[in-house]
């Protein structure tokens, strides 16, 4: 494989030392470019693009020709894995995904099958290939997946839920089954990950979406625990390479302590919680990766250059800092905007960092 031109991202993660802070954002691949919107458009489907290992490649790479990004991440969905095991997922305009058939008994958990990714995730796993190979190593692409509990909440309810009646009424009454379910998907994303890895990922994330509308008692049994197996499964050496970690909980602030003692190498943080704090509540345990408010990329270039230096102010001086929004970015976001953040990251954050020697 061809040697990594741009590492900085990695040895951030890994928490060495840096002359600058690297930064990538959450779905920079997507709608709001308009060279993404012509390749959708193209595939027919947003799941059309997601399974043509070409086209995912394409809309992987085309960030990184308009920004200074230091990594690439995969182009796909967090919902691959459910669908894999045979739940039947579509994207509905105005909806967003949903699930033919949906969990609704301890039977149907029992015939889930655990799908293998080189067989029905085939085409992601392809798509990590090329992108690999494409790269060239110009930057790290990055694999991912959803958690174990994130995903579980879309395939009970079926699909985007604002108060999440059914997963919790299933888990509150059956928990013995949402267990079994929570272990199917754990050893699931793990094969999933691994495969990414082998086929070329230089780091992984967990995307735990929803696990910040449980209790904390619930949140450490029902997403932590299995964020936590995911882990243990995961080959993070490859032939003496570290492949880093890193597991993000929107709404996950209350737990950072918690977060931090699983292992993952880093832990993204959402735009609620305060990096500074954060910093100093998980010390050097794990990097961090966020955290701008997502909407902050509407207002004028001048202001996303001032929140851009308070987030590095506010983690402070060293390594062990990812910049990125604290969510995905959303599809209207003005490019030019995008490129007043990498640019302020890349202006501001050589003083938070001692030259290296």
């Amino acid at each position: 494989m061809t040697l990594l031109q741009n590492d900085i991202f990695i040895r951030a993660l890994l928490r060495q030392p840096v002359d600058r802070t690297p930064v990538w954002m959450m779905r920079q691949a997507g709608r709001y470019l308009p060279e993404y919107r012509q390749v959708r458009d193209r595939a027919g489907s947003f799941m059309g693009l997601c399974t043509n290992p070409e086209l995912a490649c394409e809309v992987t790479l085309q960030p990184l020709d308009r920004f200074k990004f230091d990594a690439a991440i995969l182009f796909s969905d967090i919902l691959t894995v459910p669908d894999a095991m045979g739940l039947g997922l579509y994207f509905s305009e105005g909806e967003g995904p949903i699930f033919e058939r949906p969990i609704k008994t301890a039977a149907d958990v029992d015939q889930l099958p655990i799908p293998d990714p080189e067989q029905e995730l085939r085409y992601v796993i392809d798509a990590v290939r090329l992108i690999r190979s494409t790269l060239q190593g110009r930057v790290p692409l990055i694999g991912f997946s959803g958690s174990p509990w994130t995903l579980a909440t879309y395939m009970v309810e079926g699909r985007s839920s604002k108060s999440f009646q059914k997963i919790k009424t299933f888990m509150y009454e059956q928990p013995a089954t949402v267990h079994k379910l929570l272990d199917k998907l754990a050893q699931s994303v793990a094969l999933y990950l691994n495969a990414q890895i082998a086929a070329g990922a230089q780091a992984v994330m967990l995307f735990d979406t929803w696990g910040g509308m449980l209790t904390t008692e619930d949140y450490l049994e029902f997403s932590l625990y299995y964020a936590k197996q995911v882990l243990a499964h995961l080959n993070t050496d490859v032939a003496g390479q570290k492949i880093p970690t890193i597991l993000f909980t929107k709404g996950g602030g209350l737990w950072l302590e918690d977060m931090a003692e699983t292992g993952y190498d880093a832990l993204g943080l959402d735009w609620q919680t305060d990096i500074h704090a954060a910093r100093a509540r998980v010390g050097n345990q794990v990097a961090l990766q966020g955290n701008m408010d997502p909407i902050s990329l509407y207002a004028s270039p001048e202001v996303i250059r001032e929140k851009v230096k308070a987030i590095l102010a506010g983690y402070g001086a060293g390594s062990g800092h990812v910049f990125n929004l604290g969510h995905g970015i959303l599809p209207d976001v003005p490019p030019d905007h995008v490129k007043a953040m990498v640019d302020a990251v890349h202006e501001f954050s050589p003083a938070f960092h001692v030259p290296a020697v």
